[in-house]
């Protein structure tokens, strides 16, 4: 018999632990410091469970270690986790995008397959148990809690990381492994709204719009993305603003934002209808400028931003005038501060350096027996399933134990 203590009942902990569970010479047991698994898995993709995404490859994951995820993503893909799912009765929808969702469109539905999925005899759970400590000893290992000590074979850390603290976010896993000799990368929210000077956002607060994305530093572009993005108070979120905050949390001072609002029409075509616009509808007022074009509060935005005077008919709008809102609808720039923190955050950039662990097992190079798989390690997804997948890969690996 071989004793397995695993940490953290999220979502990698839990396929981590059914995997082990495979093998009926394995006990499992399952420490979870909330008083139920897989409540953080309950808010992912708001509440419905993107928990995967067809089109995963490995560009859409970053690490200090450029490439570690790639055999876990190569020996458990989105293919093979959706038929574990459904062989445990998981129905699901792939939208045109790639993401995949629960049919139920509820994301209990997969926390009740992976409860299920618990649910074997050589399974222990041990909920609204905290680990305090792990240590090392000749035979074995020898986990802490605040009701006592359990002696395991093996350890799977799969704690998860610091983001999304009110849903069971912690810093549990990087203290776990780092007493037992690991480092960690430095900690950065990811997956979050970014924070720009508030100006125009508040105005727009709540109106959501299709744009391409460009964050920038003085003379670099740091990434790009497309898609919607939503207006706060504070800023810009949805989920191509997500895309761009690992590069914003990690990208130093001085970055810039700018949105496209018309990314499908080349600079000179916007021209075109605004020019015909003045011309078929000369007696309209000026704000109606951009009205069918782009969300109606937007329009008069970019119109306030170029210091566009409203009041007033289109046909006293000048051709240099059109060319000033053409351009703006196409590079309305913000100043960014930065991003909301790790409360705000659906995932951590940053964690344990994977390049402590064997790819290929997941296994401690340092502490043979000790395993680690999904957040708590330095891999992080982009927005779209990808991190939930990177947790459904790395705990099937890691709940192998090298096999």
């Amino acid at each position: 018999m071989c004793v397995i203590a695993i940490i953290g009942a999220g979502a990698s902990g839990m396929l981590a632990a059914a995997t082990a569970a495979e093998n009926p010479e394995n006990q499992i047991i399952l420490f979870e410091r909330q008083a139920r698994p897989g409540r953080k898995l309950l808010a992912t993709g708001n509440g419905r469970c993107n928990l995967t995404n067809r089109g995963c490859a490995p560009a859409h994951y970053h690490s200090e270690t450029p490439g570690f995820a790639d055999a876990a993503l190569a020996d458990f893909p989105p293919e093979e986790t959706l038929a574990w799912f459904l062989s445990r009765g998981l129905l699901t929808v792939t939208e045109p995008s790639g993401r995949v969702y629960p049919l139920s469109n509820a994301a209990n539905s997969v926390l009740d397959v992976l409860r299920f999925s618990l649910r074997r005899p050589n399974i222990t759970l041990r909920a609204g148990e905290a680990v305090t400590a792990v240590r090392r000893g000749d035979g074995g290992f020898s986990v802490e809690t605040g009701t006592g000590t359990v002696a395991a074979d093996r350890v799977i850390v799969a704690c998860g990381g610091a983001a999304g603290a009110k849903l069971g976010g912690v810093r549990d896993g990087y203290a776990l492994l780092q007493g037992l000799g690991h480092t960690r990368t430095a900690l950065h929210p990811a997956l979050v709204q970014l924070t720009t000077d508030p100006e125009y956002p508040r105005a727009l607060k709540g109106v959501r719009a299709d744009a391409r994305l460009t964050l920038s530093a003085p003379r670099q572009v740091l990434a790009r993305a497309e898609g919607e993005v939503q207006f706060t108070e504070k800023g810009v979120s949805g989920p191509a603003a997500f895309d761009l905050s690992r590069a914003a949390a990690t990208g130093g001072e001085k970055l810039e934002l700018t949105l496209d609002f018309l990314r499908d029409y080349a600079a000179r075509d916007v021209l075109a209808l605004l020019t015909a616009r003045r011309e078929t509808a000369p007696e309209l007022p000026a704000e109606e400028l951009f009205t069918g074009m782009v969300h109606n509060r937007v329009g008069k935005m970019i119109l306030r931003y170029v210091n566009f005077t409203t009041t007033r008919s289109l046909r006293d709008v000048s051709d240099a005038e059109l060319k000033a809102a053409a351009r703006a609808s196409k590079n309305f720039t913000l100043r960014v501060r930065g991003t909301e923190g790790f409360e705000s955050a659906q995932v951590t950039a940053g964690g344990i350096r994977a390049s402590e662990f064997d790819a290929r097992t997941l296994e401690s190079r340092i502490v043979p027996g000790l395993f680690a798989c999904g957040e708590v390690l330095d891999v992080d997804g982009d927005c779209g399933g990808y991190n939930l997948q990177w947790a459904w890969s790395s705990g099937r690996k890691a709940g192998r134990l090298g096999k």
